[in-house]
């Protein structure tokens, strides 16, 4: 209705003559006709979801089975990819046992003690016990802990080392997971330099492009850790300089990119440098080539389509979010809300693109 009045008072002013009134009035109205059917081309704010948070009947009748306490369809489900030569696949399996074992994991501990000799459960125990650490710690600066959780923090961890030991005994010798399960160990129980980089050497010998093994290396390597910002990016260089088309590697440099820019607190401008821009313009690349059934396919469209808004390329952005649909994936799963971060990120990419469209259109019309 209000839209329609201000319309209805245009053909009055145009007739009264009031042509300096009539300009913002007819782009404020063609501004919010633009956004509305912008955003009609996203999925709406109510209907968006956390990637993992809808699993598929056969998972979550895995899911269901685990929480009523049988364990023998998640050993089932982890079995099915046991033989794929794909590692990151196998490791994306563990992340919704994961969850329903962080609520309660008796039935994670009966499995254990039935088949003490599954490397799968070893290490799926090794990934709980290692998210209980940080839960203990949080994810506060280091001086906001206190050392009565910074002593729970490593005595889990040190748990957590135990088991995984396990899991590499009774794991096939080619299979990387156990030692990429170690990755967050070793940066949370402070081991050195040298000894990292022979656990990361084990790790690239069986798999050398193993996605979420360089996210988690590219933490221990940044400066809040136990590098900085010239060895973060030094170990970013190596992992693609040889980095297959479509292994989405390339999301490490955008990481890397946050990780100094809020280390140092740099302006937003620090988002549209050429080196940024370089960046992304590789990650849109390897998204090109990527197979469409890589498990962290959805984190990386997110991790451009939230470099693409900060890089000013709102179109191109919003074209991204269009294809991620009401999955939210990639940086937003860091926010305090995720999915309100995302959608107004959407929102800004909307209300750019219609400003831009009304612009054209008065350069337009002033020509005729």
């Amino acid at each position: 209705m209000i839209l329609i009045s201000i319309l209805l008072i245009l053909g009055v002013l145009v007739v009264a003559g009031a042509v300096k009134v009539v300009p913002p009035l007819l782009a404020l109205g063609r501004q919010s006709r633009r956004e509305k059917e912008l955003r009609e081309t996203l999925v709406p704010r109510e209907q968006l979801v956390l990637k993992g948070e809808e699993s598929p009947a056969e998972l979550a009748a895995v899911l269901d089975a685990a929480r009523s306490g049988d364990w023998r369809p998640a050993a089932g489900y982890l079995a099915e990819v046991g033989g794929d030569r794909d590692a990151s696949r196998r490791w994306a399996r563990l992340g919704p046992l994961r969850t329903v074992a962080a609520e309660d994991d008796a039935w994670l501990r009966r499995w254990r003690e039935e088949d003490p000799r599954s490397a799968a459960a070893a290490l799926l125990q090794t990934i709980v016990l290692v998210g209980r650490a940080w839960d203990i710690r949080t994810s506060r600066f280091a001086s906001e802990v206190s050392e009565e959780q910074y002593r729970g923090f490593r005595q889990v961890l040190r748990e957590a080392e135990q088991v995984a030991l396990q899991a590499v005994e009774t794991a096939p010798a080619e299979d990387p997971n156990p030692w990429v399960a170690q990755i967050a160990i070793a940066m949370g129980l402070s081991r050195s330099r040298e000894d990292f980089r022979s656990l990361w050497a084990e790790v690239v010998a069986r798999d050398p492009h193993h996605l979420r093994a360089h996210q988690g290396a590219l933490q221990y390597w940044c400066a809040k850790w136990h590098g900085s910002h010239e060895l973060m990016h030094a170990f970013v260089d190596t992992a693609l300089a040889d980095a297959p088309a479509g292994s989405l590697l390339t999301t490490l440099r955008i990481e890397a990119f946050v990780e100094q820019v809020t280390r140092d607190k740099a302006p937003a401008a620090a988002y549209r440098t050429p080196e940024f821009t370089a960046a992304l313009d590789a990650l849109l690349a390897d998204l090109e080539q990527a197979d469409p059934a890589h498990p962290y396919l959805q984190d990386a469209r997110g991790w451009a389509a939230w470099g693409l808004v900060m890089n000013a390329r709102t179109v191109h952005a919003l074209e991204l979010f269009q294809v991620m649909g009401g999955e939210v994936a990639g940086p937003w799963r860091d926010y305090d809300d995720p999915l309100q971060a995302f959608d107004r990120m959407r929102e800004i990419c909307v209300q750019a693109i219609a400003r831009a469209w009304v612009r054209m259109e008065q350069r337009r019309d002033s020509m005729v």
